[in-house]
């Protein structure tokens, strides 16, 4: 049974792109080596820090994603950094955010990075009612489509979700998988939201990523810390022989309901 659901799942998420492609100007860019499709059908939700299952990674492979944005001063720098490196990520927007600073949004997408979503304002989700929990994720997606496609519509163009502090319930959970909507939990964080230096930072996420060897990364694009610790961060993965790998929505899923 547990056979058969991994391979299942390594199906569902089969390289759309094997190798990476050369970096204009950079030629010892640290790049992102393939693309990976991802459906909830299959794969609901993934990062073992939270679920039982993340991403089907090779070792030394890492998906980059970054919570909270966009934000003035911090996310340009960010998004600098990694199309230096061509690199691609997953930002997970807030609606007010988005709503505030409409061009950074759309920016992440013409740049190729996957944009998902992670509420309106950041609230404890699972310690509301189920509905409201619901209001609030689609009051966030809706601000997100309209700054990032000009159209209010709670139904995502790409379907990920992290919800603001992990904290969800079966209830909401089984309630986004309904939806088609994928929950992205994280292998390993820099822990981010704690004041330390961008060189602190950097010793700290390593360490954690040596641990754990693959997975997904989870960052703050709203924090300067990590803005100015990632190009060196970049850097010392190619240095270290890791990996890129871009997550997006698989393409055959059907529209959302």
């Amino acid at each position: 049974m547990i056979r058969t659901f991994f391979l299942a799942l390594a199906i569902a998420l089969a390289p759309a792109m094997a190798t990476a492609t050369s970096c204009p100007g950079n030629p010892d860019a640290l790049g992102t080596e393939r693309t990976i499709e991802v459906d909830a059908k299959s794969t609901p939700r993934i990062g073992r820090k939270q679920f039982p299952v993340t991403l089907p990674l090779h070792a030394k492979e890492l998906v980059l994603t970054f919570d909270d944005g966009p934000w003035p001063g911090t996310t340009p720098k960010v998004l600098n950094a990694l199309k230096s490196e061509c690199v691609s990520a997953t930002f997970f927007l807030l609606g007010r955010n988005a709503a505030a600073h409409p061009q950074l949004a759309r920016r992440a997408v013409a740049d190729g990075h996957s944009v998902g979503h992670h509420s309106y304002s950041h609230p404890p989700l699972d310690r509301m009612p189920v509905a409201k929990a619901e209001a609030e994720i689609d009051r966030g997606i809706a601000a997100d489509e309209l700054a990032l496609y000009g159209e209010r519509r709670t139904t995502p163009t790409t379907p990920f979700f992290r919800f603001p502090g992990f904290a969800s319930n079966r209830a909401i959970l089984d309630r986004m998988s309904k939806r088609g909507v994928v929950v992205f939990g994280a292998d390993v964080w820099a822990s981010d939201w704690v004041r330390m230096t961008p060189e602190q930072e950097l010793h700290l996420i390593l360490s954690r990523i040596e641990q754990v060897g693959r997975g997904i990364v989870l960052f703050h694009d709203t924090k300067a810390q990590t803005a100015q610790m990632l190009p060196a961060f970049l850097h010392e993965l190619k240095r270290r022989g890791y990996s890129i790998v871009h997550v997006i929505p698989a393409r055959s899923r059907s529209a959302l309901q």
